[in-house]
């Protein structure tokens, strides 16, 4: 008995509750329901904790972010982006003069992230947490507009903080991970068959 108390410290309801909440938001973004954006208001609150204890500065920063992004991409999702149509924003391939921004700005808030990191914090996987966080943003605002090609950028951001949880002993954030990065994969087919759909 007194294990099971030991085991359930602050810091690990905080991981049970974020693996939660995580499994919902995986839910709800697979079949594009607009209620990911309602778990992208809780998550952060949840992964702050989680992250400070664990000495992921940068993600923990991003997830200010992340709470800003939910609230454009709710509005997004639910009212379109054109004021005059006010219709729902529809999936969509991400338009190509968009890649070349979209790499210029994720490799610019790496460096920024990374130099920070090194700079003035006492984190051991600097690159790595400058990675995820760079490519977090990057993936949120491509989901916030509903571009399938998300889903290839979260792939690589979920398959990194598999090993990068791992490694800092957030176990069950790590395990949460392995689940987003093949879901990733199946995400892709259904938001291409959902695209199909919605042009019929």
């Amino acid at each position: 008995m007194d294990a099971i108390i030991e085991y359930f410290t602050t810091d690990r309801i905080m991981e049970i509750a974020g693996l939660i909440v995580g499994l919902a938001y995986l839910y709800f973004e697979y079949h594009a329901n607009r209620l990911v954006w309602l778990m992208s208001v809780i998550m952060p609150m949840i992964s702050v904790w989680v992250y400070l204890r664990a000495g992921l500065y940068a993600d923990f920063a991003i997830n200010i972010y992340y709470f800003i992004i939910a609230v454009y991409g709710y509005i997004a999702w639910t009212f379109g982006l054109k004021r005059r149509t006010r219709k729902p924003l529809p999936i969509s391939h991400m338009p190509r003069k968009f890649y070349l921004p979209a790499i210029c700005v994720l490799l610019a808030i790496f460096l920024f992230i990374a130099c920070f990191l090194v700079e003035y914090t006492n984190s051991t996987v600097p690159y790595w947490d400058a990675f995820t966080t760079a490519l977090s943003i990057v993936a949120m605002w491509m989901l916030a507009r509903k571009y399938v090609e998300q889903w290839f950028a979260w792939f690589a951001v979920d398959a990194v903080c598999v090993g990068l949880y791992w490694y800092k002993g957030i176990i069950l954030y790590s395990v949460l991970y392995i689940a987003y990065t093949f879901i990733a994969l199946y995400g892709y087919a259904k938001w291409m068959r959902l695209m199909r759909e919605q042009d019929c």
